[in-house]
């Protein structure tokens, strides 16, 4: 029996998070922790994301989302665990909302 544990989140990054390659910086992180989902802009200036996988790797994404890549700064992470998640193949960056 696998003692591995899936995990999925939905989040909303607040603060300097748009023009800064926060999206790509994502997408990278999240590729490299083997995780699925996506990551977009909203017009309200916040940054959304979905991250699904194996609950160490997803806990590890969301505590270096508070970091960002160089010139981004976090204000704050509003985090939702997500019941039934659509699981995606890969992880994605999708249109603004």
């Amino acid at each position: 029996m696998s003692d591995i544990v899936n995990k999925s989140v939905h989040v909303v990054i607040t603060g300097r998070v748009q023009g800064v390659a926060y999206r790509y910086w994502t997408q990278s992180e999240a590729l490299r922790r083997e995780l699925t989902g996506f990551v977009r802009n909203r017009w309200d200036g916040n940054v959304e994301a979905m991250f699904y996988g194996e609950e160490k790797q997803v806990e590890s994404m969301v505590s270096a989302c508070w970091n960002g890549p160089p010139m981004a700064s976090v204000r704050h992470i509003e985090i939702k665990a997500v019941d039934d998640p659509a699981q995606a193949s890969s992880f994605e960056i999708l249109s603004t909302v």
